[in-house]
């Protein structure tokens, strides 16, 4: 089975062609090694996905014959990520809270228009 195939069957992409884009752009590998969408898949291979800055890790148990459920998905796939991958993206998380607060920045239409209103009282007055 194709590698893109086998991604999309087993759920860790939602559509095939986002699985094919993410082999091209070399976000997945097998033993370390890019590779393209139309790599076969044997089952026992170690397969590494970067998705969303984790580097998620599984292990080929079986190959499916078409798309599965989501509680039949363990029976082909075993997710070995560590759990310090998913430590990183709480510090991610942190580190861009540390640099720009939410809402701060350019105004909103709402500051914009609340200035404006600002400005045209201060000039009547005058």
């Amino acid at each position: 089975m194709r590698i893109d195939k086998y991604l999309w069957c087993i759920r860790v992409f939602k559509t095939r062609s986002i699985a094919t884009t993410a082999c091209k752009k070399g976000q997945v590998k097998i033993d370390g090694n890019a590779l393209k969408p139309s790599k076969e898949v044997f089952g026992g291979e170690l397969i590494v996905v970067r998705k969303n800055q984790i580097n998620y890790q599984f292990k080929v148990l079986g190959l499916p014959d078409s798309r599965v459920g989501a509680k039949l998905v363990e029976q082909f796939r075993k997710d070995i990520t560590p759990k310090e991958e998913f430590e990183k993206t709480a510090l991610l998380k942190f580190a861009k809270d540390y640099y720009r607060k939410k809402g701060t920045g350019r105004p909103t239409k709402k500051d914009r228009r609340d200035i404006d209103n600002y400005q045209e009282d201060t000039t009547k007055e005058i």
